[in-house]
């Protein structure tokens, strides 16, 4: 598997997404945003993303061990690296995980929350693995939020609502999983595997990159492919970039943030 990836951060604060490779393995995490909330943590989310992602790549060496076995072994290390932080509130650092590991001539993929993994098929289409559990919770604060424009104080104080109310459900059955400290959630990650010989890429990215097929409606999955089979993951980055410039309080496009972290592993064989 020849993997190559970028990462690209949304504004002027630090790049919470993370991204790995090696010939057989892809995986990308999504740090979740604090809204400028406290999380119980002194270290933070760029730094959160970082020692899972290295604890999950190193896990996943391993082929006879299964991906949410991986993750939760991740996870568990990632929680002993800072007993002296608060790991019981609810906004401690989380993140979303996508994972693609090759494992002879089949492709397993893990997914937990908004990242997705999307298949480019060898006799065309594509398949896409996502966990959209997250928006189907507080949908009146959702629209709150998508009622303002970006960088306003309107927009800031329903994003933090919005937040506030989502730990209270984060990792909890009434509510959508993310890679925490709690390494159940491991076991709430879809999960399955496709043959090799179906496949002729595979893109494991961050939602800050997907939204330009799924949210903004600017490119279809035939041109995201086009386009990092023929210029690679920082051009399509870049064209992220290019869409959300040209609206940039969210007027067409409702959003959190003007512009989100946004990463992408492209991988083929």
């Amino acid at each position: 598997m020849r993997v190559c990836f970028d990462s690209l951060g949304g504004g002027a604060n630090p790049n919470e997404d993370w991204v790995g490779g090696s010939p057989d393995l892809a995986v990308v995490l999504d740090g979740l945003s604090t809204a400028g909330l406290s999380t119980g943590c002194r270290h933070g989310v760029p730094w959160f993303v970082a020692h899972l992602g290295g604890h999950l790549m190193a896990a996943l060496a391993e082929p006879s061990v299964t991906l949410p076995d991986g993750l939760a072994v991740a996870l568990e290390r990632v929680a002993a690296l800072h007993p002296e932080c608060d790991l019981a509130d609810p906004g401690t650092p989380s993140a979303t995980v996508a994972v693609l590991r090759q494992r002879y001539a089949v492709l397993d993929y893990l997914v937990l929350a908004d990242s997705p993994v999307v298949f480019e098929g060898a006799k065309g289409g594509h398949t896409v693995i996502t966990d959209l559990r997250v928006d189907e919770v507080l949908p009146e604060l959702r629209a709150e939020v998508e009622s303002y424009e970006t960088h306003t104080p309107g927009h800031r104080e329903a994003v933090q609502r919005l937040v506030l109310a989502q730990r209270q459900v984060r990792n909890t059955p009434d509510g959508y999983w993310v890679a925490g400290t709690n390494p159940e959630a491991a076991q709430h990650c879809l999960t399955g595997s496709a043959k090799l010989r179906d496949v002729r890429s595979a893109a494991v990215m961050s939602d800050g990159v997907s939204r330009l097929v799924t949210e903004y409606g600017m490119a279809t999955w035939d041109e995201m492919f086009a386009t990092l089979r023929t210029d690679g993951p920082r051009r399509l980055i870049e064209t992220v970039r290019k869409t959300e410039a040209t609206d940039p309080t969210g007027r067409r496009w409702p959003r959190y943030k003007s512009g989100d972290d946004a990463t992408v592993a492209y991988c083929q064989w």
